[in-house]
């Protein structure tokens, strides 16, 4: 049993799941990541499992602190969600969420990158299940969508894998140089980093998590980047090019978050900007950038899933989730408010709270390497996160104008779960040792200063103050945001007329010529004498119907067309 793969025991039970009474799905669903999370507790880096595939020998279970790290929040925040969508029914949204769990874990304990490959694509295909389960039209295209992009980038990321084996390279899962085995360490990266959301790569995550169901969203906010990030701390440590993009990233998603009036998609572009920082901290490739990269993947995952939780709960008790529509909730809404705003001071980087102890390690790694600019661009998103997400969605949603919106009380479990990652927020803030110790290297930070924290409060301080006099200027407003996705959304009904529709309206008139000529010559078989007597000059009866022992040609002229077939062979044979 130490040998066993976790993701061994989530499929397990996806497939269970669907065969049982809706009565207990809810409280099955806990049980594949609680037995995984105790599974994983008991591995040791010495386990191992291999097996060989088409020549192959795969790696199913390779262990070290990285991989125990993200394994570890990765079915806790299983659990929680499972807590959160316990008064669901519906076994297709609940086993694919199980699905989609075992793929991210999957590839956090694979050991080649055919194995990774293999979970990773299970990732895209369950994922966009919890997109389509919303059942609106606005779900189904933004899940079509999601699921054409990422599958194209399983394509290029398996094209990459192909080739740095062709060119030698082991299939084992490490750290790749730039500059070696031609491209193949570009096309891994391009796959990795549209997981990772990087942009342009980005616009498929701002599309499709505010469009995914109450429930699946949370999954989505927690999974799918940061085992993008797991990845990239793993194969491309010290890429420079990802310090860049990080920033970019950071800023880019706190831009945007400023135009954006769903609050699901507030969380959504929140979620680019702080991924940025993650693949900021694997670009610097030092410990420390790697220890912070690492510990604010474990925080983000727990208080971004806090923060969609939130926004779910608001959209399941309204059926509204527009800051143009929303307000007035907060006397109706107190501890579902509450528990928001401990979701929203920890990725705003409050001290006691977990963004603090680990956003802070990326932001002091710049700082030690001398990125001076990194620094000050990071620091100033910093300032952007606590704006939108701390100030401008509370506000709007829970304050401002009162639209006498009356909400129905939302199943306890959901305010349970929210209670539970609200904890692990606030315990990681407060006892940090707990996260450090299980960091990948060995750690000498101490987020505690009088410096850091007195920092950190005037920037917070600055930030909240200005945004009380911008507040009217600072509302939602009902528009459409232009981003990248634009370049193939806007294309794409001309490709659709021409790929789709053009080879549909093509296929249907050959379809048609062929059945015309089929039944033409179907009329025409009834009586092929008459057919034969008529294109050689003779007249028949057109009623005249077919009696194959009356109209049948003599034996004869069989016979004597055999014979001259014969003749012409033989006179052929002799002529050559």
């Amino acid at each position: 049993m130490t040998n066993l793969p976790p993701a061994a025991v989530l499929i397990a039970g996806a497939m269970v799941l669907p065969l049982l009474p809706s009565r207990i799905r809810g409280v099955f669903f806990l049980l594949p990541p609680a037995l995984a999370l105790l599974l994983l507790l008991r591995l040791s880096p010495e386990a191992g499992l291999h097996v060989d595939f088409l020549s192959r020998e795969l790696s199913l279970l390779k262990v070290d602190r990285l991989s125990l790290l993200f394994g570890t929040i990765f079915t806790i925040i299983t659990f929680i969600g499972g807590v959160f969508g316990l008064h669901m029914k519906e076994r297709r949204q609940q086993a694919a969420a199980l699905l989609y769990a075992a793929g991210a874990v999957g590839v956090v304990f694979a050991g080649d990158y055919l194995t990774l490959y293999i979970f990773w694509e299970l990732m895209a295909v369950a994922s966009v299940v919890l997109i389509w389960s919303r059942g609106t039209e606005e779900a189904a295209r933004a899940g079509m969508r999601y699921l054409l992009v990422h599958l194209a980038g399983g394509i290029v990321l398996l094209g990459g894998i192909l080739l740095h084996a062709a060119g030698g390279g082991s299939l084992e899962i490490g750290p790749l140089a730039p500059g070696r085995n031609g491209t193949a360490p570009w096309l891994i990266l391009a796959g990795f980093a549209l997981n990772a959301a990087i942009p342009p790569l980005h616009a498929w995550l701002t599309d499709a998590y505010p469009k995914g169901t109450v429930t699946g969203s949370v999954f989505l906010s927690a999974l799918t980047t940061k085992t993008a990030v797991y990845v990239l701390i793993r194969v491309f440590p010290g890429w420079e090019i990802l310090v860049w993009a990080g920033t970019i990233m950071a800023l880019y998603g706190v831009v945007y978050a400023v135009l954006a009036n769903d609050i699901r998609e507030i969380l959504a572009y929140h979620i680019v900007s702080q991924v940025g920082y993650m693949v900021a901290g694997v670009g610097m490739g030092t410990e420390m950038s790697l220890n912070g990269a690492a510990a604010h993947a474990f925080c983000h995952i727990l208080y971004k899933a806090l923060l969609f939780m939130g926004a779910g709960v608001v959209l399941h008790t309204t059926g509204k989730s527009k800051l143009t529509e929303l307000g007035g909730l907060a006397g109706r809404m107190r501890l579902t408010l509450a528990l928001y705003m401990v979701g929203a001071v920890s990725i705003s980087g409050f001290p006691l709270f977990n963004g603090f102890i680990s956003k802070s390690m990326i932001i002091s790694a710049s700082g030690e390497g001398h990125l001076s600019v990194v620094y000050l661009l990071l620091t100033l998103a910093s300032v952007g996160t606590f704006l939108h997400t701390g100030l401008k969605l509370p506000y709007f949603t829970w304050y401002g104008p009162d639209r006498r919106i009356v909400p129905s009380a939302p199943p306890k479990n959901m305010t349970a779960a929210m209670a539970l990652a609200a904890a692990g927020c606030i315990l990681l803030g407060t006892a940090p040792h707990l996260l450090y110790g299980r960091l990948p290297y060995p750690v000498d930070y101490h987020p505690y200063t009088t410096a850091h924290v007195v920092e950190t409060l005037q920037l917070l301080l600055f930030t909240g103050i200005a945004f009380f006099f911008f507040i009217p200027r600072l509302g939602g407003e009902a528009t459409i945001s232009l981003d990248t996705d634009w370049f193939y959304r806007r294309p794409g009904r001309f490709a659709r007329r021409v790929l789709v529709d053009g080879v549909r309206d093509l296929f249907e008139e050959v379809e048609r010529l062929a059945v015309g000529a089929a039944s033409s010559l179907a009329r025409r078989s009834v009586n092929p004498v008459a057919f034969f007597a008529r294109a050689w000059g003779r007249t028949v009866p057109g009623d005249m119907p077919y009696d194959p022992h009356i109209q049948r040609p003599p034996i004869q002229i069989a016979i004597s067309l055999t014979l001259l077939f014969a003749v012409i062979l033989s006179l052929w044979a002799t002529l050559r």
